[in-house]
């Protein structure tokens, strides 16, 4: 049997790298110009990718003085690299937690129509205490609560998609008959979090739904995939541990009555390139050489949830508390944990401040 190996781009600014944007062969002015994401779309699709991914957040970041990460809402962005590829595929990352399911629900519809079907959405429950502030809330929800949360959006959001039936559209211009209102429904949903009746104010999308994507390895997030994922971003260091992922995650959309072969799992790398061995080391140091230490403590002390102001940077971790009573990002907070874990005593930067 055929097997296929599926590659995704993670667009971000000029580059995933922290220092990327200081580096003399980076215009960091690019970072606000469409051409620069335009010309990388063209250039991930006429390398056959699969599709693009873009990252989001909803607050600054931990220090806007040395870098802001994702500056554009990815929707917006995507709708005008829909314009200018043809294939590849468009992933936004969008939260459930300070989002209302009929405003995303029409927006992904609205990329899928503009795409031509091409539209997926990484769905997240935002992970950091300083997003809660920008609405209107003194506090983040918990882990669980967002989780659960998330589970009642997108059955909402799949219900208003599924509003519209697949030809519900008549364009009848003699009789004056724009749609067939028996295939257009209300969707009456009534739950904890959200009452929505619907039905969505546009038709349904060539897909009839966006691809579905999910990024958490937490017990909550395996389970979250298991259920509605299609596509799952992980970040697993080790042969073992990504075989064990897949173990679980392929265990529990089997219970969870789907086929497992079905949802694609999509390791992330992180590739310094040039045209030798000896060129990409060159460059992965000069990045490492531009890292501002206190911009990489802060970046650190968001995935922890912890405070690491001060601590001398070749200096060993705090005691940390277990995964599962961590409320931020917590498969990102395990990595972080097990890297740790496997340096000499537990030191923060080991081999200089990246």
């Amino acid at each position: 049997m055929t097997r296929t190996l599926h590659l995704n781009a993670f667009l971000m600014g000029v580059g995933h790298h922290e220092a990327a944007w200081r580096h003399p062969r980076t215009d960091p002015r690019r970072v606000t110009d469409v051409r620069h994401f335009q010309e990388l779309a063209r250039i991930a699709e006429r390398g056959t990718l699969d599709s693009l991914f873009l990252a989001d957040g909803l607050s600054v970041g931990p220090n806007p003085r040395h870098n802001i990460q994702a500056v554009f809402e990815p929707l917006t962005l995507l709708a005008s690299l829909a314009a200018v590829t043809e294939h590849i595929g468009l992933i936004a990352t969008v939260s459930t937690t300070y989002n209302e399911p009929f405003h995303i629900a029409r927006k992904f519809a609205s990329l899928d129509h503009l795409s031509g079907g091409r539209a997926g959405w990484n769905i997240v429950t935002s992970a950091q205490e300083r997003e809660a502030v920008n609405f209107n809330r003194d506090s983040h929800p918990a882990h669980a609560d967002r989780y659960r949360r998330a589970a009642e959006f997108v059955d909402v959001a799949i219900k208003l998609w599924d509003s519209w039936e697949d030809d519900a559209l008549v364009f009848d211009t003699t009789a004056g008959v724009f749609a067939d209102t028996d295939r257009v429904h209300e969707v009456a949903h009534r739950g904890p979090e959200f009452q929505v009746r619907g039905p969505l104010n546009i038709p349904r999308g060539p897909q009839g739904r966006p691809l579905l994507v999910q990024a958490g390895s937490s017990p909550d997030g395996i389970a979250f995939a298991a259920r509605y994922a299609e596509a799952v971003f992980t970040a697993q260091q080790t042969l073992a541990d990504g075989q064990s992922f897949y173990a679980e995650l392929r265990r529990q959309v089997t219970a969870a009555g789907r086929v497992p072969a079905l949802v694609k799992i999509l390791p992330g790398i992180a590739p310094v390139l040039g045209g030798t061995e000896a060129e990409a080391q060159a460059l992965a140091a000069e990045l490492e050489e531009l890292i501002v230490p206190d911009y990489a403590l802060a970046q650190l002390s968001g995935m922890l949830g912890i405070d690491l102001t001060g601590l001398p940077l070749d200096g060993p971790l705090p005691e940390l508390p277990a995964a599962g009573s961590v409320q931020a990002h917590q498969s990102r907070y395990q990595l972080v944990t097990e890297l740790a874990d496997q340096l000499p005593d537990g030191e923060l930067f080991p081999a200089g401040p990246a």
